[in-house]
């Protein structure tokens, strides 16, 4: 079977179970990782299981991911996309705090550039919305990063449909990145715009944490009747919910890893979709 692909502002097409980045690094998402060897590894393996999609963030060590992805992959090979993000800060390990002053931005841009040793990010997320900061502001540093050709294309994460709205009267959007995942659900309405207006929507946290390891019911039963993890049931679904998602799911474990890119090849039935689709955040 095909991967399913899924193209990204009309030039960037990849497979729609990408990677998240985010555990590769220490513990708290701080610092290295104990193993970074181990690390470099699990990178490498996840583009030679077909991974075309990577998603980062400059907050993830901080700095750590990115030169991390570098370190495994550089030079890049044709058709693997790096995604990054700025715009929350981290004043220690537990903290995370929006930032979006303009020069604040472009301060990350840059050195996201030279972590992951990129002349253009392809894919460049405003992390979160700033409350204190203008919206036309932060996304105005975007945009004179994207004219300068420092970066390809504009994401958000965790908007409404009114702030996706409005950013995009200000900037062309092409993905979203929200939490999203079969157990949580909130975020129905801004998938189904991402989906009408040709968006990507990039579900972070895919898997619930914990909830597909203690699995019972419907997520169980399928499981079973598939022959496949719980975790993999978990994908295989936001797969099956729209064509627009594009699911990253993280992990340090070569294990998991394995096991996550092997639900991209997953096929549920209407019925099983349907039996899944009424657990979770929405049936409540």
């Amino acid at each position: 079977m095909t991967h399913p692909t899924l193209t990204i502002g009309g030039d960037l097409t990849v497979g729609r179970l990408g990677f998240g980045a985010m555990r590769i690094t220490g513990p708290q998402v701080w610092g290295p990782p104990a193993d970074v060897p181990g690390a470099l590894k699990l990178v490498r393996r996840a583009v030679e299981l077909g991974i075309t999609f990577i998603d980062t963030a400059d907050s993830y060590g901080p700095g750590v991911s990115e030169e991390l992805l570098a370190e495994a992959l550089h030079p890049y090979p044709e058709g693997l996309v790096i995604a990054t993000k700025a715009g929350q800060s981290r004043p220690s390990a537990a903290e995370w705090q929006p930032l979006g002053r303009p020069e604040y931005l472009r301060q990350q841009a840059e050195l996201s550039l030279r972590r992951l040793r990129l002349e253009r990010i392809d894919l460049f997320q405003l992390h979160r919305i700033d409350p204190q900061v203008p919206l036309a502001d932060q996304l105005g540093a975007l945009k004179r990063l994207q004219d300068e050709g420092k970066i390809r294309h504009i994401g958000l994460s965790q908007v409404s449909v009114a702030q996706l709205e409005e950013a995009r009267r200000h900037v062309e959007v092409v993905s979203v990145q929200n939490l999203y995942n079969l157990s949580r659900r909130e975020d129905d309405d801004v998938l189904d715009y991402c989906e009408r207006e040709g968006l990507a929507f990039i579900p972070w946290l895919p898997i619930d944490r914990g909830a597909h390891a203690a699995a019972e019911g419907p997520l169980a039963e399928v499981a079973a009747e598939l022959g496949a993890t719980p975790a993999q049931v978990s994908l295989a679904w936001l797969l099956h919910r729209s064509p627009a998602v594009l699911p990253i799911p993280g992990t340090s474990s070569p294990a998991h890893l394995e096991e996550n890119a092997a639900a991209a090849r997953l096929e549920l039935t209407a019925e099983q979709f349907a039996r899944l689709a009424g657990t979770g955040s929405e049936a409540a």
